[in-house]
């Protein structure tokens, strides 16, 4: 919707705080709200207003005038027309310092919890190794999707738009997925070309159109002690590290024993699963719940030699569970998990729920709803494991009120 009173073009802004979803806010003169990208906070920069709304309006740095400290020359040369990564001229410390703030911010404004109760949880975002890499945030990224434009050429998609950029390369990309040239060749029967790089250094092509192109039908992942065997569909963490860290944070956090009982909702292939499995052994048990197909075969498949392992196939909120757990594992989609979902983990008697999340908005409405039913979240860690971007993902604890 196009705002009442129009604006000009360009806007000279004095940048203030970062915000959810990769941009940073200023106000024109009349202040107006301006969410502007690829700017810092404290930089006084030459905007391009690129969406005008009724509330606010959106734009785009095209001259820094004043820049901040932490600026950096972007590494990869489509900064700034592709629309996969926010921060690439900030660096790395910088990023996650970024990252860290707007978590804090959710936590206190859709979250409502106090900035006391914020500073004590002493959230910063850590580094998240690529394995054989130096942390330079690049070469990190398993799975890439590449849209097809018209002339049958793949590409990426711009910012908050569906044309199609056409790059050589990308800078986050896994080397295994750069060495193929997916962008130097031609997909006339496709619009979508996916390609995975597995941990045996083998990377599986799908394109909508086409099918499997190259590669495996199957993607090989190592971890939490179980080779896996996926389809190319099935959901796993895309940073090469992020599985080994996140175990070990939700590890640490719930010390599950032998013989307890554990629910892993929205399980996937079974990454946490077997995990749980390890530490709660032969006498203990891990409920696996999930509703997509592809992952649940995954998880069938590569946890069938643990036992002690249910795959429960399903909507997380509607299936039927017993006995209750001692541990809840919570991995919900990026919209969170949802009142349903938090209501029923508050009411199952566990000890304590660890939380992952990929979204800090929608992880900091459901710990509002947590925080109805008496339930307290008193540990957070957050990894950089999508660096360049704005996403960040969290390890939270909930505990039940006493």
């Amino acid at each position: 919707m196009t705002a009442p009173d129009l604006v000009e073009p360009l806007l000279e802004l004095r940048v203030g705080a970062v915000a959810h979803g990769g941009h940073c806010v200023a106000r024109t003169g009349s202040g107006r709200v301006v969410f502007v990208r690829h700017a810092l906070p404290g930089e006084l920069v030459l905007a391009e207003v690129t969406e005008q709304r009724r509330a606010y309006l959106r734009a785009d740095t095209v001259r820094v005038l004043e820049p901040a400290p932490d600026r950096v020359v972007p590494p990869c040369r489509y900064a700034g027309t592709c629309g996969g990564c926010d921060f690439q001229h900030a660096g790395l410390a910088a990023q996650r310092d970024l990252k860290a703030q707007v978590v804090r911010e959710q936590l206190v404004r859709l979250g409502r919890l106090s900035p006391a109760e914020v500073a004590a949880l002493a959230v910063r975002v850590e580094p998240v190794a690529v394995p054989g890499r130096a942390d330079d945030g690049l070469g990190w990224r398993t799975r890439v999707r590449f849209a097809v434009d018209a002339t049958g050429r793949a590409g990426l998609l711009g910012h908050r738009s569906y044309a199609v950029v056409p790059v050589r390369e990308c800078a986050i990309a896994h080397p295994a997925i750069t060495a193929l040239g997916l962008t130097g060749r031609s997909w006339p029967r496709d619009d979508l070309v996916e390609a995975i790089a597995g941990d045996d250094g083998r990377v599986t092509v799908c394109a909508d159109g086409s099918g499997l192109v190259d590669g495996p039908a199957r993607v090989h992942r190592s971890a939490a002690g179980v080779d896996f065997e996926l389809p190319p569909e099935a959901f796993w963490q895309v940073h090469p590290g992020a599985p080994a860290v996140l175990v070990a944070a939700v590890l640490a956090l719930l010390e599950p024993v032998p013989g307890q009982r554990a629910w892993d909702l929205y399980g996937g292939a079974g990454l946490f699963a077997a995990a749980l499995a390890g530490a709660v052994g032969g006498t203990g048990e891990v409920v696996l719940v999930d509703s997509d197909g592809p992952a649940l075969a995954g998880a069938r498949a590569s946890l069938a030699g643990l036992r002690q392992v249910r795959v429960v196939p399903g909507r997380v909120e509607r299936v039927r569970l017993a006995p209750a757990p001692d541990l809840v594992v919570l991995d919900p989609p990026r919209s969170g998990a949802g009142a349903a979902v938090v209501a029923r983990v508050a009411a199952s008697g566990a000890r304590a729920v660890a939380y992952v999340a990929c979204d800090p908005a929608a992880f900091a409405r459901d710990v509002a709803t947590f925080a109805g039913y008496g339930w307290r979240l008193d540990r957070l860690r957050a990894f950089d494991t999508f660096p360049m971007t704005h996403h960040v993902e969290c390890v939270g604890r909930f505990t039940p009120p006493a």
